[in-house]
């Protein structure tokens, strides 16, 4: 499987799309990009292209890439750190359950719900 690395470049009629080592198309939006140019390079090379990937990278300017690429890293390290914290509360709901407690009291200590609990103890 060939993969294709397409920088998208917008401008006022849309977005420019380089595809590296094979040329330059358009799309008047992102959304049809990879159709744009899967199309592109199968006119060029002649090749069925449909099991290629096709990495579509926009570039915006202004600053705006660097913003944008920070607030997805600040939405990854938010999903990770909402992971962690569901697997110490699992871990401890199961610890205090093990310590007799019951699932009100459980709820009390990590100070969520019951039905919370009820859910931690399941997913365990």
């Amino acid at each position: 499987m060939t993969a294709y690395n397409v920088t998208a470049r917008r401008w006022k009629r849309g977005w420019e799309l380089h595809i590296d080592g094979v040329g330059v198309t358009q799309a008047r939006g992102l959304g049809e990009a990879e159709s744009m140019a899967r199309d592109y390079i199968e006119s060029l090379t002649g090749r069925d292209a449909s099991g290629s990937t096709i990495v579509i990278t926009p570039e915006v300017g202004d600053g705006l890439d660097e913003k944008a690429r920070a607030a997805r890293e600040a939405v990854a390290a938010a999903d990770r750190a909402t992971r962690e914290a569901a697997a110490r509360s699992r871990q401890v709901a199961r610890d205090l359950k093990a310590a007799g407690l019951s699932g009100r009291d459980i709820a009390a200590v990590l100070r969520i719900s019951a039905q919370r609990v009820s859910q931690l103890l399941r997913s365990a």
